[in-house]
């Protein structure tokens, strides 16, 4: 069987190095150059011809993230690797999964061209914005699921009259999966956009009177959507509110929008770095991670890693 080697991008170094404890190998050497003009070169410091390498890196912005990423794929490739796997905790440009007005990208279909045109054999990520990006792509992805870390940290809350919410209509499927574990009722917070990032009106769909809700998301960007809902879940009767969202972008004032907000908790992953805050939780993804790396290194199934409701 082929050796494994894994590798990081600077972006994700905190957690790469956690997959690769997890793992029990040490992770790859490598390092970026970066040239005065800005321009960057990620070298492979060690041997990979015939081993199975595989590459994490979250693709937020900056766009250097993304491109070291591409790099680093054709840096293995041409050193002769075995197979080249993209590990992304986080994929960026998600959101732009459609045309939703006339003269846009669809960004997440060229995103997807690019890492298959870099050389990447297969993907592994994490709570896409959409399920159907997986068909953007030409090679295996493999999509885990937030639900196998959260779930258990609800169940060790003891919630009780436990209501979940969706901050939008579009995330009713997502909140649906976390719903049947708990064998608990949705709600729905039906908001109005009048520009991105800013919510113009939200209105409450279903009844938390007296209830412990749980907002679920699969990110968590400026806050304003979260914070706003949360306030609407409270003043229409709810006992508590805190929020799951995989994904913490946190820009902007997102910190000052948490901390400031009636929700009890905000919990998520460790898929992008985050400051200290009193009201974050965050939850690591390495031994998750880890256990797919294995799984595919070994050829085994990774449904194992899912939790059926």
């Amino acid at each position: 069987m082929t050796q494994v080697k894994i590798f990081s991008g600077k972006n994700s170094l905190y957690l790469s190095e956690n997959i690769a404890k997890s793992f029990g190998t040490p992770l790859g050497q490598s390092n970026l150059q970066v040239f005065s003009d800005g321009e960057i070169c990620p070298v492979l410091n060690e041997s990979v011809r015939g081993n199975d390498v595989f590459i994490i890196q979250s693709t937020n912005p900056p766009s250097d993230n993304f491109m070291e990423l591409l790099l680093m794929i054709d840096a293995s490739n041409r050193a002769s690797a075995h197979s080249t796997t993209v590990v992304i905790p986080y994929f960026g440009y998600a959101r732009q999964d459609r045309k939703d007005k006339p003269r846009v990208p669809i960004a997440a279909k060229m995103m997807a061209n690019l890492l298959s045109a870099a050389g990447a054999d297969r993907i592994v990520t994490m709570d896409l914005h959409a399920d159907q990006i997986q068909g953007f792509f030409d090679i295996p992805v493999d999509h885990l699921d937030g639900t196998a870390i959260f779930v258990p940290y609800l169940r060790s809350l003891n919630l009780k009259n436990l209501v979940f919410a969706s901050p939008d209509v579009g995330g009713v499927k997502r909140v649906r999966s976390f719903a049947k574990f708990f064998s608990a009722e949705l709600v729905v917070c039906d908001k109005h956009r009048e520009r991105a990032n800013e919510v113009a009106t939200m209105r409450l769909i279903g009844d938390v009177r007296g209830k412990d809700v749980v907002l679920v998301d699969d990110l968590v960007d400026t806050g304003g959507t979260l914070c706003k809902a949360a306030q609407l879940l409270m003043d229409n009767g709810a006992t508590s509110v805190r929020a799951v969202c995989t994904h913490p972008v946190l820009s902007g004032k997102a910190y000052e929008n948490v901390e400031n907000s009636v929700l009890e908790e905000l919990v998520v992953a460790d898929t992008l770095p985050t400051k200290p805050s009193s009201k974050i939780k965050v939850l690591t993804v390495a031994d998750l991670m880890a256990k797919a790396i294995r799984n595919i290194h070994e050829n085994s199934s990774i449904s194992s890693l899912f939790i059926n409701p």
